[in-house]
């Protein structure tokens, strides 16, 4: 393999890395506030990037992509309001069983809306055939842009949840959901922020990655199952531990396309969480007693 080659499969391994980041990003969200493991979040990075396609149409791409993150927004909020709030002490497994039958709820829904049909935006910064070229490396303009969204989401939520008296609620509720509601803070608005959030961050990944990715209704599904396994790679409740398990599973499915036929990268997503789950269950960067409580 020529030096060349190799940096070209680093850079697509970022790429795809920075990627499944943004979407473990919105499982560790969901999980640091309530425990509970999202199924669903795949759907809202497929809204986000759908949405934006199709106000695209009729606005300007920032106006476009803002809307598009407003509705996921909203329907983020819908979802916990309408499924998850009336909830009580819910099993872990009645959780996933929720979160998966609103995730084929929310693909079923975008199937009447939108079809079978790909679609995609413009690319941000010049066309698909613009690159940028480091040496004999050719990047694309828009992957400058996805990694900028993962590094610039990593760093506000590190802000948001250290420094700001609402991030330290969420915590707060995190940390022990009765003593929150001791100290006067409302764990159902946590819980319900929790999810914007996350849907919010979804979208707006969505909408930067499909130039590169294209999006269709059932696009989230496959993301969602990589976001997971970064999640647990990095370990569950550790944003900035999403970013390096991201680069870490994008770099091997780079690399393992010189190995192994394309058809068979996917399977190293799957590989990787059982071997994870059977070893080390806390992540790589996690450990049992403070998954939940890790800072971003």
């Amino acid at each position: 393999m020529s030096i060349d080659l190799f940096f070209q499969y680093v850079v697509a391994g970022i790429t795809y890395g920075t990627i499944y980041a943004v979407v473990a990003i919105g499982f560790n969200i969901i999980y640091n506030t309530t425990g509970i493991i999202n199924f669903a979040q795949g759907e809202f990075v497929m809204l986000g990037g759908m949405t934006a396609v199709t106000f695209h149409q009729f606005l300007p791409l920032p106006a476009a992509i803002l809307v598009a993150v407003l509705i996921t927004t909203v329907i983020g909020a819908l979802v916990e309001i309408l499924f998850i709030r009336w909830l009580y002490q819910p099993s872990v497994l009645r959780m996933i069983i929720i979160t998966i039958g609103l995730s084929i709820l929310i693909r079923e829904t975008a199937l009447h809306i939108w079809g079978e049909s790909v679609r995609s935006l413009p690319y941000f910064t010049g066309s698909s055939v613009t690159s940028i070229r480091f040496g004999g490396v050719y990047l694309s303009p828009q992957v400058l842009w996805v990694v900028g969204l993962c590094t610039l989401v990593v760093a506000l939520l590190s802000v948001f949840f250290n420094y700001t008296l609402l991030g330290r609620q969420m915590r707060a509720c995190a940390a022990n959901r009765d003593a929150a509601r001791l100290c006067g803070i409302s764990a159902k608005n946590m819980v319900t922020l929790s999810f914007m959030l996350s849907a919010a961050i979804g979208a707006l990944g969505g909408s930067v990655v499909c130039p590169i990715t294209y999006v269709k209704y059932d696009s989230g599904t496959p993301l969602a199952i990589k976001g997971f396994a970064v999640a647990i790679l990095g370990g569950l409740g550790n944003s900035l531990a999403a970013a390096g398990a991201g680069m870490i599973l994008g770099a091997l499915e780079s690399f393992s396309i010189s190995i192994l036929p394309a058809a068979y990268k996917d399977a190293i997503a799957i590989t990787i969480l059982l071997l994870v789950l059977f070893v080390k269950p806390s992540g790589l960067f996690g450990s049992a007693e403070a998954a939940r409580l890790k800072e971003f």
